[in-house]
């Protein structure tokens, strides 16, 4: 046989996977899982183990991947193990643009009812003068939604800036007295 062919074949050929895991302990992590991502990578495991389809292109259809994610699966499991083929990473290496020292800032400055924000940008403009950092409005507005439960319109009193005689004049004079 030709080296060049013999070479070709070897790159062609299917990359045979050992699982380890039983059909019914497959299908009991399935089902328990929560991830979507999760339960279709099991599922591929599911097929493989009943071999149910002749051809990755054919498995790859009907998981709805792609051929070469069918291969990268086939090697993870393979070189890996079960635990580490479930272990899906959720985004890249992102940096964190809030600091704990920001954090804990914005906290305290939302904790503070004499000098409330009053609104989001109020917010953007208070991080970046208080510590010179540009924040994004949908950042820090995800940010603060997301770990104070912050919200664009907050209940509070009609005006945190008005004097107390203002308000005694007002209920004075209205038809609530």
């Amino acid at each position: 046989m030709n080296d060049t062919f013999l070479y070709f074949y070897k790159m062609v050929a299917k990359t045979q996977i050992n699982i380890k895991e039983s059909k019914s302990e497959l299908k009991l992590l399935r089902k328990s899982s929560k991830s979507q991502r999760e339960k279709t990578r099991i599922l591929f495991l599911l097929l493989k183990l009943e071999s149910k389809f002749k051809s990755q292109k054919e498995l790859s259809r009907y998981l709805d991947v792609s051929e070469s994610t069918i291969r990268r699966w086939t090697n993870t499991y393979n070189k890996f193990g079960l635990k580490q083929f479930l272990n899906i990473p959720l985004g890249g290496k992102r940096r964190e643009v809030i600091t704990h020292i920001i954090s804990k800032g914005l906290k305290e400055r939302l904790e503070d009812l004499e000098h409330p924000f009053t609104g989001y940008n109020d917010a953007v403009k208070w991080v970046e003068k208080r510590y010179g950092v540009k924040i994004e409005y949908n950042t820090l507005r995800t940010y603060m939604k997301r770990h104070y439960k912050t919200k664009l319109k907050v209940s509070r009193k009609s005006c945190h800036k008005k004097e107390e005689q203002v308000v005694i004049v007002f209920k004075k004079f209205s038809n609530y007295n």
